[in-house]
């Protein structure tokens, strides 16, 4: 089977966000076997579940992107946009959970760069996977 160098590339930053995942499950059970309260950090947790989560979606932007009838200087542009802010968000969970400094980084006055950020998230994030689904719908229909 000869993938496209963007499914393949899709592919590999999928394969590092899953490994994370297993490495952050490591770091949560740790936090739950030595938590007084039997649970890890809320942030070790949400940064081990995104990652499953990401890793998953991952996969589905490759397939998308392997079916697109987009040039493929455009479906990597838009999977690298989506993965840099999947791992972004991966990220900035795992340093909050490193830091024990919040259990909710939106509680209370939300900084404008934060603010920004979760715009240019959304942005990306949906903008970048538009592109693949109507690459494919275009190759298809």
């Amino acid at each position: 089977m000869d993938l496209g160098i963007d499914t393949r590339l899709t592919l590999l930053v999928t394969g590092l966000i899953f490994l994370s995942a297993l490495l952050l499950g490591v770091w949560k059970y740790h936090g739950i076997r030595t938590s007084p309260s039997g649970v890890a950090h809320v942030y070790v947790d949400i940064a081990h579940r995104a990652a499953l989560m990401y890793s998953f979606a991952g996969v589905l932007l490759a397939v998308f992107t392997e079916l697109s009838a987009w040039p493929t200087a455009v479906n990597l542009i838009a999977d690298l946009i989506v993965l840099a802010f999947f791992v972004g968000a991966i990220a900035s969970y795992v340093l909050h959970g490193a830091r024990r400094d919040t259990t909710n980084q939106f509680a209370g006055a939300v900084p404008a760069a934060l603010r920004l950020s979760m715009y240019g998230l959304i942005a990306g994030e949906v903008g970048g996977f538009l592109v693949l689904f109507t690459g494919f719908l275009a190759g298809q229909f």
